[in-house]
């Protein structure tokens, strides 16, 4: 009795409590508390008083979560939403069939030209199967009470030979098969040609964290991207530790390559390496100009089927990445048809990433050029390459050999009027005495002449290119026809122009003749006589042929993408 009489106490002072609770809610939908929802405004109107959905949510603040409530189970039956799917037929693969899937992925993956879209659909993770580390365990090799308790046991050095005999034996075999001159131990102190000066701080230009930290921020944010080269020399500009690290943490996204400067090397060239850079991404011939590009049309059609792959997304972000001067700002100020980029005949203009945007869903990255230091490479070919600014190098003549040795001597004879010379400190005082660049006494300023030529360099004035791997320097026999019968042409009539005007001597060299050939031009653009109106006409022809077989590769290479695997 008394357990019930307690229990009936319990129960009366429960409902008292709701009673009181009751009540007190009722006044206080009456009062004009600012914490009541359901008060009325005074004067009929709202005016700056809270709203009822602003108090429910200030109270909803200051109410303290139901742990108890949070941590309850529960006690009846969970029930699941019917769904079609949980009835129908389900797929099933055995083990042949899921390796024939694996082969077939692996197949059509390392094409260029073919995407994967819809990855979610597929079971990835059954498919391609991760490669696990092997991980060494030491406790398995050798516990550590053998190791560093007190019953460690001591090892004895594993030896090759125990025996001196044996020891001096091999000694001798070391000795039979030791050059000298690869030892590089004996040449650490050694003068490289007569250069005793420490490389300075501007060959580490693109090297730096900043620049790395701002080209990561450019793959991260970037759904397509595309890696500028040189057309000059296409694997010397490519950054093959970004596409190792592309490949490897992020293959979902897209890279092309795209060959800059297109107009410096001959067609022919251009279309080799666009056959050898193809095979393992899509690569399109392209020349950054805001006036007259060549390949605009090409580039922007396919970042649009890139754009169809992502209809899902709001928009996609295409970033540019390559060396300094291989010309990322002038591609994008291309695309745009205006300047919206500061791009320079120089590297390292571009300080910092930036957006552009190109249309409603497509934005363009613009990133600073970055060099890789592991590559080792040297010092000469950072500077050849452009990475730094000619102006700002002290000593210039040391990378002068370097530059005769890529570049062809009859093209340097024409650009310069320079000629018979043996070395590069001949060639450089010619030059320096041709040009006015003289020191005191009448010396030669082999210094400036110098920074000169290696800012005509780095600006494509001096003509030079390389070859792909595996393939030799020859040039088709229908393009030398061809300019050979066009320089023998344009010669001929020159020197008919020269004897009706003076009646003196033909012009023989080719120098006289490429001379002579932009006056010829003028006077038939003036329209003086028919003969130069056809010559002008001929050569007006001739870039829209290079440009036209340039335009059916780009043209050939979209039509080789093939939308979805």
């Amino acid at each position: 009795m008394a357990k019930k009489s307690k229990h009936s106490k319990i129960s009366k002072v429960h409902e008292k409590f709701k009673q009181r609770r009751t009540e007190s809610i009722k006044n206080h939908r009456k009062s004009a508390s600012s914490t009541n929802p359901d008060r009325k405004s005074p004067h009929g109107s709202d005016g700056f008083y809270r709203s009822k959905a602003t108090i429910k949510r200030l109270n909803m603040y200051r109410d303290k979560p139901d742990i108890e409530k949070m941590h309850e189970r529960p006690t009846g039956p969970a029930r699941i939403d019917p769904d079609r799917k949980y009835f129908g037929n389900v797929r099933t693969l055995d083990q042949k069939q899921l390796e024939r899937m694996r082969v077939e992925l692996a197949q059509q993956t390392k094409d260029p030209f073919k995407i994967l879209i819809k990855q979610k659909q597929l079971p990835i993770s059954l498919i391609s199967e991760e490669t696990k580390e092997n991980k060494m365990n030491i406790l398995e090799v050798e516990t550590f009470e053998d190791t560093f308790g007190p019953k460690s046991k001591r090892k004895r050095p594993k030896l090759d030979n125990y025996v001196p005999i044996n020891m001096l034996a091999k000694v001798e075999e070391k000795l039979e098969g030791y050059k000298m001159d690869k030892d590089r131990d004996l040449h650490k102190n050694d003068i490289v040609d007569s250069k005793d000066i420490a490389p300075s701080g501007l060959l580490k230009a693109g090297q730096s964290k900043r620049i790395w930290d701002e080209l990561y921020k450019v793959l991260d944010s970037s759904d397509v991207i595309c890696c500028i080269l040189d057309a000059r020399d296409p694997m010397g500009t490519r950054c093959m530790h970004v596409e190792q690290h592309l490949r490897k943490n992020a293959p979902h996204k897209h890279v092309i390559l795209i060959l800059n400067k297109c107009d410096l090397i001959p067609t022919w060239l251009t279309s080799k390496w666009m056959k050898y850079l193809s095979k393992e991404y899509p690569t399109l011939a392209y020349h950054a100009s805001v006036t007259n590009p060549f390949g605009k049309g090409a580039l922007i059609q396919l970042l649009k089927q890139f754009d169809n792959f992502h209809r899902d997304a709001k928009n996609i972000s295409v970033g540019f990445i390559g060396y300094p001067n291989v010309g990322k700002s002038s591609v994008i100020n291309s695309l745009k048809g205006q300047h919206s980029c500061k791009a320079a005949p120089v590297p390292g203009e571009t300080k910092v990433w930036q957006y552009v945007t190109l249309t409603k869903r497509i934005y363009l990255i613009d990133c600073p050029g970055v060099v890789y230091s592991g590559d080792d490479q040297e010092e000469q070919e950072l500077v050849l390459k452009g990475v730094v600014r000619a102006e700002r190098l002290e000593d210039t003549t040391y990378y002068i050999p370097f530059l005769l040795q890529k570049a062809k001597k009859s093209d340097l004879e024409k650009i310069y009027s320079v000629t018979d010379w043996d070395n590069a400190e001949e060639f450089l005082e010619k030059f320096a005495i041709k040009n006015g660049k003289l020191l005191k006494g009448g010396e030669p300023d082999t210094q400036t002449a110098g920074r000169m030529i290696l800012m005509d360099w780095q600006r494509g004035r001096i003509p030079y290119y390389t070859m792909p791997p595996g393939m030799k320097d020859e040039k088709p026999e229908r393009m030398e026809k061809e300019e050979n019968g066009a320089m023998e042409e344009e010669k001929q009539e020159v020197n008919a122009e020269m004897q009706e005007e003076n009646g003196e001597g033909t012009i023989q060299t080719d120098k006289a003749a490429a001379g002579s050939r932009g006056n010829s031009a003028k006077r038939g653009r003036r329209g003086q006589s028919e003969g130069e109106n056809g010559r002008s006409k001929s050569e007006d022809k001739k870039p829209k042929r290079k440009k036209q077989t340039l335009k059916d590769l780009n043209s050939i290479r979209l039509q080789k993408v093939k939308l979805g695997v």
